[in-house]
């Protein structure tokens, strides 16, 4: 529920679920700096816009979110996440699966693995943050 006690609208929940997802995952990689936070905010604001437009596209954003961190990272700090099963090699970025599909889980690709859901990189990596 809101502050005045009528509950979230769908696409405010969606919204608050897909930050609260990536913001998971990047406490669970250590990268999330005030900088960062930005980023998941900006993303955030850019979705909302996003899915006003296409009302259907709700249940995919937080793989949208997800894919928007990870590419602004990218250009500002580089590639995030890393790969936590491939040891040998150069290190590389997990992807996001499906690209615009519900249900989002980081993959990697050179392994052809599911590693876990958006949201859940800390258990998966054996990084779960501090509580």
């Amino acid at each position: 529920m809101n502050p005045t006690g009528s509950p979230l609208d769908p696409l405010e929940q969606a919204l608050h679920a897909a930050r609260a997802r990536v913001l998971a995952d990047l406490v669970a990689g250590r990268v999330a700096e005030a900088d960062v936070v930005s980023l998941v905010e900006d993303s955030v604001v850019q979705r909302r816009w996003w899915v006003e437009q296409w009302p259907d596209g709700v249940e995919f954003v937080a793989g949208l979110v997800a894919q928007d961190v990870q590419d602004a990272l990218l250009e500002r700090h580089g590639r995030w996440p890393l790969c936590p099963v491939c040891s040998a090699g150069d290190p590389h970025a997990l992807e996001v699966e499906p690209e615009l599909g519900p249900d989002p889980h980081w993959v990697c690709h050179q392994a052809g693995v599911k590693i876990s859901p958006v949201g859940s990189l800390g258990s998966a990596t054996g990084t779960n943050p501090p509580s």
